[in-house]
């Protein structure tokens, strides 16, 4: 009886047991607008913090204050002119790090010689601060546009280059052998296999890079300049306006949030195909 009972006993223990849910491991679903939480919280705190009184005006201005005085440097062209100027820069020593970066990888990445040339520079270069590098780079092309450019190129091809370069180097070598047995040429290879293969890692080397330009654009426009965002902070300091410096870290901050939301937006497009904890 005890044979023939126990497998129906079985199948009602079993058939009586709590369904246990299984937890979504992970981030979790995406929130919508979720970039915005933070600075909106950063802008209630600074809010409050200066409707109660307890940040000096002198210190750090009120943001009503800010917009007010935003507000003013348009009415008046200021703000447009600069940050024309400040755009014009830091999109010209991107786009030429772009290129330097990606072309110096390219080589070092397919080629052993390459590599064993260029490699070793790039890293010490990697461990030297571009910012100073400043001093020299002063006394080699003066205190003109070309050493504000080429200072936010040194910023810039350094991320580009480390990150495309890992990109080449992580492409599974099967693909390599398709490529040989289809019979690719090297520039189809370099087509159809090379630049698919390290596009994740360019890619975020452009986040790195972006960053980079607008920081190293902040302290060269602070070099003898007479135009750019940094040239009216550094003016305002002169005069103790805090209310015009805050204004140019608030665009500073703004272009930064942007271009890093743009290359966010082109990596999620581009790679579609790929299945990671973010998506």
């Amino acid at each position: 009886m005890s044979a023939t009972t126990l497998p129906g006993l079985r199948s009602r223990g079993a058939a009586a047991r709590p369904v246990v849910r299984r937890r979504r491991l992970g981030p979790g679903k995406r929130i919508r607008f979720g970039a915005a939480i933070g600075p909106v919280l950063l802008l209630a705190i600074w809010s409050i913090g200066s409707a109660a009184g307890w940040i000096d005006q002198r210190i750090l201005s009120a943001p009503w204050t800010v917009v007010s005085t935003a507000g003013e440097l348009i009415a008046d062209g200021r703000l447009q002119s600069n940050l024309w100027t400040s755009a014009q820069r830091a999109l010209i020593g991107l786009a030429l790090g772009i290129v330097l970066g990606v072309v110096l990888a390219l080589i070092s990445g397919l080629s052993r010689l390459g590599e064993a040339v260029l490699d070793g520079p790039i890293q010490i270069k990697r461990a030297i601060p571009s910012l100073a590098l400043l001093p020299l780079l002063i006394l080699w092309l003066g205190i003109g546009e070309s050493m504000k450019v080429v200072t936010i190129l040194l910023g810039v091809f350094i991320p580009i280059y480390i990150h495309t370069h890992n990109g080449l180097r992580t492409i599974d070598s099967r693909y390599v052998e398709l490529a040989q047995t289809v019979g690719l040429s090297q520039w189809e290879f370099i087509r159809r296999v090379v630049l698919p293969g390290a596009l994740p890692g360019f890619l975020l080397g452009l986040r790195f890079a972006v960053t980079g330009a607008w920081l190293s654009l902040v302290v060269v426009e602070q070099i003898n300049s007479t135009s750019g965002i940094g040239y009216m902070m550094e003016l305002a300091r002169t005069y103790g306006q805090t209310d015009i410096i805050i204004v140019g870290l608030v665009v500073y901050g703004a272009l930064g949030l942007i271009s890093d939301a743009v290359v966010r937006l082109i990596q999620r497009r581009a790679l579609t195909w790929r299945r990671t904890l973010a998506s």
